[in-house]
């Protein structure tokens, strides 16, 4: 599976980058915002760190204005991936931009019959919500679950990128029906970690040590 993180955080891009756990970024205009830097800036430096694919959104909501956008977008960095919503004109506009040889995250995914009509306009990548339709007492998982079933009956491409994640939970369940990629805060990917036995056995480790008064080196 691979991680992308959801984020404009430079520092925290760079933190779980050197830890080879990055294979890719995604941004949206709330985390542009959040940055409070320039999106084609922030989008190149972050380019120039992730060798993977930095999603990078449109904002129009007409199919031209967007393949506009895209194309603008993609100047910034060879591994630009340009994000269009899945509306008709964001469909319209992956078809075009795919064409054009250019990566394409189809986002804002919430059906697995929108997940067809992305896949079947070229997508590179799918992001269904899993954390909004939980929001909604939907089952996001059983979304990620349903649209690798489609895709491999059909040998679909595109690659269903999990997004709108909100737990550990979400990532290790994601990568049990086979998402290929998951994005998520680092703050979430930093919690993978965690675990209360690991921190109870390195507590008794360290005090069983210090009973041995020894040192290391």
């Amino acid at each position: 599976m691979k991680f992308f993180v959801d984020t404009a955080d430079v520092a925290a891009i760079r933190e779980l980058n050197d830890l080879g756990m990055v294979d890719g970024v995604t941004t949206n205009p709330s985390l542009i915002l959040k940055s409070g830097r320039d999106i084609a800036e922030v989008t190149k430096e972050i380019c120039d760190i992730v060798s993977g694919p930095v999603s990078a959104e449109v904002v129009a909501a007409n199919a031209d204005d967007m393949i506009r956008e895209g194309k603008h977008l993609a100047k910034i960095a060879s591994n630009i991936t340009v994000k269009v919503p899945l509306t008709w004109d964001g469909l319209k506009a992956c078809k075009v931009l795919s064409s054009e040889g250019h990566m394409v995250n189809v986002t804002l995914c919430f059906s697995a019959a929108q997940a067809i009509l992305a896949a079947k306009a070229g997508a590179t990548f799918i992001s269904p919500f899993i954390g909004r339709l939980d929001d909604i007492n939907l089952d996001g998982m059983q979304l990620i679950e349903d649209i690798r079933t489609i895709y491999d009956n059909y040998s679909f491409e595109t690659q269903i990128l999990a997004a709108s994640i909100r737990s550990v939970n979400h990532i290790t369940d994601a990568a049990r029906v086979g998402a290929d990629v998951i994005t998520a805060p680092p703050a979430v990917i930093k919690g993978m970690v965690n675990h209360v036995l690991t921190d109870k056995g390195l507590d008794q480790f360290n005090a069983d040590w210090a009973k041995t008064g020894q040192k290391i080196g």
